[in-house]
């Protein structure tokens, strides 16, 4: 589980800053279309709206270090 974290984070430091800010605005409306999903018809996996969460934080945190030059 841990490895698969290192790839995704390794994967989301080798976007560019353009490639970074669409797939954060890509996550948030997926996320959004799948809670309003879950609030009509409940979804099979309500854990998969936690996971989506953790991911644009991932993105953000990120962003967030390459804005401070980190």
């Amino acid at each position: 589980m841990a490895n698969a974290k290192k790839a995704i984070v390794h994967e989301y430091r080798s976007l560019d800053n353009e490639a970074l800010n669409e797939k954060i605005s890509d996550e948030e409306m997926r996320l959004k279309k799948t809670k309003f999903s879950h609030a009509v018809n409940p979804i099979e996996n309500p854990q998969s709206i936690k996971m989506q969460r953790r991911a644009i934080a991932r993105l953000k945190t990120e962003q967030r270090k390459r804005a401070l030059g980190l």
